[in-house]
């Protein structure tokens, strides 16, 4: 995550500068999961990984990395699990697509080439990012810190969560068998 911008305040005719120290000193990732079960509320599953630039260490997350995410929902959820997952290159590549044949209670459908708007999960890092705007984290673990717990706050939010996948008009009706 790059630092957000957003409004503040300084005294008349002076203009206020917030300075992020350590430019470049690293980034934190996210990788998330907005799940909905049948009878069940809505989960938000998250995984934040930090990178602080250092030699022969991955700047984001690897296909292991989704594969332990996607383990992790489907031992939480207990059952098969449906993933609409959209087309970023580690999604769609060849280690990728092994990972998730060896998985027979993984379905994935993927969405459009460049389609946010049907991604419930890319208005969960927005509503994160607005709610960052004005801080000013001194080291990436205490913005790791912050963003825990604003994640955290947003999973005991089930109805935050709801508004996020209906922000995507997309209809989620299980099939009754």
């Amino acid at each position: 995550m790059r630092p957000p911008k957003a409004r503040t305040w300084s005294r008349r005719g002076h203009t206020p500068i917030v300075t992020v120290s350590g430019k470049g000193s690293g980034r934190v990732n996210l990788a998330g999961l907005i799940c909905v079960k049948p009878g069940q509320r809505t989960r938000l599953l998250f995984r934040i990984r930090i990178y602080r630039r250092r030699k022969h260490e991955r700047k984001g997350f690897g296909e292991n990395d989704y594969a332990r995410l996607l383990d992790a929902a489907h031992q939480q959820l207990g059952g098969p699990i449906v993933l609409i997952w959209d087309n970023v290159n580690i999604h769609v590549d060849a280690l990728m697509r092994s990972l998730i044949d060896a998985r027979p209670w993984l379905t994935v459908f993927h969405l459009p080439a460049y389609a946010p708007e049907l991604n419930p999960v890319e208005m969960a890092w927005s509503h994160l990012k607005r709610s960052l705007g004005n801080l000013a984290p001194c080291t990436l673990d205490d913005l790791a810190q912050v963003i825990r717990s604003r994640l955290k706050r947003m999973q005991y939010r089930p109805d935050l969560l709801n508004a996020f996948l209906a922000h995507t008009n997309l209809i989620i009706n299980p099939r009754s068998t």
